[in-house]
């Protein structure tokens, strides 16, 4: 095995990096932090250039990393490898309420596993250690005897650094939720992940008004910020979540939802959406629709969308219709395998 000199610019910072081993990873486990939201290749987030040095870029998608690029000398640093030593330049933007915390492997042990919804289950596992990390952050999961892996969110907030809680839908055919989680993970299982990752957290700086959209289980990150904000202090401002679902069978913690809207009434709100069923408490429509319907304006607010990359665009129409600038929003889409081998670039003005 070779380890190889990686200097990220504009940062003027060198490290080791294995041939075996990812740059981004390489980076975010010495401190560094570069831009990044899928960690496998698919949306083009951690994007840079190479000014020195040749990289093997492995999985990179060629939708996100297309042919005349890589000529050009761009590479995914989630993908890419080191063949020599390698200077990158890397679109690195100072975030004064973003903490970095350097990734870091853990053991871990399923607590509970329980359904929760159709195809879905809540995951708890207990670490080795404690972990550091930002609202809305997510881990790697690796998967027994395959040598793959697959990223979930944190659902609950950063204080709570030990016992973490994960919401998993089953994708049919999926090597992780169809073929392990649902099928053969039972509590008592040791489980190996890494993290934290992500760049989509709660801004606990800001304090102007928030709206926050999920879909399916992209719920988790978004239930993490809502959880620090309110149970920590860590948000002053008020937020609202816009929780979708085709039927109440999807839906998911909405007593606790509930539950936290009637103890912080001043603070935030709750608005729960069904698309293709009619009930008392509940949105009529598409989440987007709702939002559409009940808002005239969101001028001066922040927006968090986080679930499938058709329901993320959509809301990303709609905030922006309503006059959120791309800078007010940020978002995260939750791509499976599917969504990989289809491409699923999405587009640059949106934080991640």
């Amino acid at each position: 095995m070779t380890s190889y000199k990686i200097t990220v610019e504009p940062l003027g910072r060198e490290i080791d990096c294995r041939d075996d081993q990812s740059i981004l990873d390489a980076c975010l486990r010495n401190g560094v932090w570069l831009p990044h939201s899928c960690t496998h290749g698919t949306c083009a987030t951690c994007k840079a250039e190479v000014l020195d040095g040749d990289v093997d870029h492995g999985e990179s998608s060629s939708f996100a990393l297309m042919d005349f690029e890589r000529d050009e000398g761009k590479l995914l640093p989630c993908c890419a490898r080191p063949l020599s030593d390698v200077t990158i330049e890397a679109d690195i933007d100072v975030d004064e309420d973003f903490r970095m915390h350097p990734v870091q492997d853990y053991t871990a042990t399923v607590v509970s596993l329980e359904d929760i919804a159709k195809e879905t289950k809540r995951l708890v596992i207990e670490l080795d250690r404690e972990m550091e990390f930002n609202a809305g952050q997510y881990l790697k999961f690796q998967i027994p005897g395959t040598g793959a892996d697959r990223t979930y969110s944190i659902a609950n907030p950063p204080t709570q650094r030990r016992l973490l809680e994960f919401h998993i839908r089953r994708t049919v055919g999926g090597v992780a939720s169809d073929g392990w989680i649902f099928r053969t993970l039972a509590v008592g299982d040791p489980v190996a992940v890494s993290g934290p990752y992500g760049r989509f957290v709660l801004r606990v700086g800001d304090d102007r008004p928030a709206v926050l959209v999920a879909g399916g289980t992209g719920l988790a990150p978004i239930k993490s910020m809502i959880r620090h904000g309110l149970e920590n202090d860590a948000y002053s401002g008020h937020l609202t979540l816009y929780q979708g679902a085709r039927t109440q069978e999807w839906l998911y913690d909405v007593e606790e939802f509930q539950r936290l809207e009637k103890e912080h009434p001043n603070r935030f709100s709750y608005r729960p959406c069904l698309s293709e069923e009619i009930a008392e408490g509940f949105g009529r429509g598409l989440v987007t629709e709702v939002i559409e319907a009940e808002n005239e304006t969101l001028h001066g607010h922040a927006g968090y969308i986080c679930g499938p990359p058709p329901m993320v665009d959509a809301a990303l129409k709609t905030l922006m219709g309503k006059r959120l600038f791309p800078r007010d929003i940020y978002r995260e889409d939750f791509f499976n395998e599917a969504d990989k081998a289809a491409g699923g670039v999405r587009s640059p003005l949106i934080k991640r």
